[in-house]
C-alpha cells in the first residue's frame, strides 16, 4: 500500500482478533498506534481487513476472517474469495 503510493490513505487497523465481542482483547495484526508482539494461539480467530480511503467520498476495504484449528492448521472462514467490486451508492 505505501509503495503504490496509498500509505496516508491507509488510517486504522490492519486487522484485530475475533472473540465473542467485535474487536477482541487479543493480538493486533500490525503496529499500529500501539506495538503489539503477542502471539497468534490456537483455537482463535481474527481478520485482515486493509482499507484505503481516498479524500472526498471515496474508499475501499477488504475484509477476511481466519481461524487457528487447535492442531495449528489455519483457515479463511470468510467464504469464497470476492471476485468483483460491488458498488455501494449514496
Amino acid at each position: 500500500i505505501e509503495d503504490a503510493g496509498y500509505g496516508k490513505f491507509f488510517i486504522h487497523r490492519t486487522g484485530h482478533s475475533i472473540t465473542t465481542t467485535l474487536h477482541g482483547s487479543g493480538p493486533h495484526m500490525d503496529n499500529y498506534e500501539t506495538k503489539d508482539e503477542r502471539r497468534l494461539l490456537p483455537s482463535t480467530s481474527f481478520s485482515i481487513e486493509p482499507g484505503i480511503y481516498l479524500t472526498g467520498d471515496f474508499g475501499i476495504r477488504s475484509e477476511i476472517d481466519v481461524f487457528i484449528h487447535p492442531d495449528g492448521k489455519v483457515e479463511q472462514t470468510s467464504g469464497v474469495k470476492q471476485e468483483e467490486i460491488v458498488a455501494i451508492l449514496k
